[in-house]
């Protein structure tokens, strides 16, 4: 698949090597080297997907996502950062971002999770394969036809990785989800995209819909193994109207 890729990346060296590889698998390139830069280009080109470094000149990778999310922009971001600490990924994905790696990267792996990006269809109103009608787990509700979830009442903001996640888990409360049937929510499996992007995706979640995040009574942990929602016992049921 041939596809339009916009490069954000301040570093000339890096920002070559990567489209030295892009245009390899024949895709077509156009490089920035500031985040406004970004933006015009995103919004003049409407490009298949966007790489895009945090830490630029004008405007970083972290705030051109929140403008392109807030702008309801569905290409996928691939984000690339030097930046290590949990917070930093985590604010990354929160923001919208699709999938992240941190320098240094092997360009063969970037360019897998590329391909992995580029089969993923567009994001639509649909989240997928949850239920069209809404579900109700203890407090926490989510309605898949409009991509909705609250909490006792409350509206919970989530990014469409959160929520493909959270849809999963609350259509069948106590089943046991592995990390490998979650990225299929995400974007499809692939064995380049790492476990890790699920376990933070999971973080994020907890910090927005438990009110102990540190002690989780919704989305368990099950070791070894993934993630699943709670049973409060009589498994899932249809949120009233």
């Amino acid at each position: 698949m041939c596809a339009d890729v916009i490069v954000a990346e301040d570093d000339g060296k890096q920002a070559e090597l990567i489209r030295r590889y892009l245009e390899r698998e024949g895709h077509t390139v156009t490089v920035v080297a500031d985040g406004l830069t970004a933006l015009e280009q995103v919004r003049h080109r409407d490009p298949d997907l966007l790489l895009l470094d945090v830490m630029m000149p004008r405007a970083d990778g972290l705030d051109v996502v929140r403008v392109l999310r807030a702008e309801h922009r569905d290409l996928p971001v691939l984000m690339l950062t030097a930046r290590t600490t949990e917070d930093d990924l985590l604010l990354g994905l929160d923001l919208g971002a699709d999938d992240y790696m941190t320098k240094p990267y092997s360009p063969r792996e970037l360019m897998a999770r590329v391909r992995t990006l580029l089969r993923r269809p567009r994001r639509t109103a649909d989240p997928g394969p949850a239920p069209d009608t809404p579900l109700r787990v203890g407090t926490l509700a989510v309605d898949p036809a409009r991509h909705e979830v609250s909490v006792d009442g409350t509206p919970v903001d989530c990014t469409p990785g959160e929520f493909r996640i959270l849809a999963a888990l609350a259509a069948e409360p106590g089943r046991v989800f592995s990390r490998r049937r979650l990225l299929e929510e995400l974007h499809g499996f692939d064995r380049y995209i790492g476990h890790r992007t699920v376990d933070m995706h999971i973080s994020n979640l907890r910090k927005k819909i438990e009110p102990d995040p540190r002690r989780p009574a919704l989305l368990l942990t099950v070791f070894g193994v993934g993630y699943k929602m709670a049973d409060p016992g009589k498994g899932p049921r249809r949120a009233e109207p």
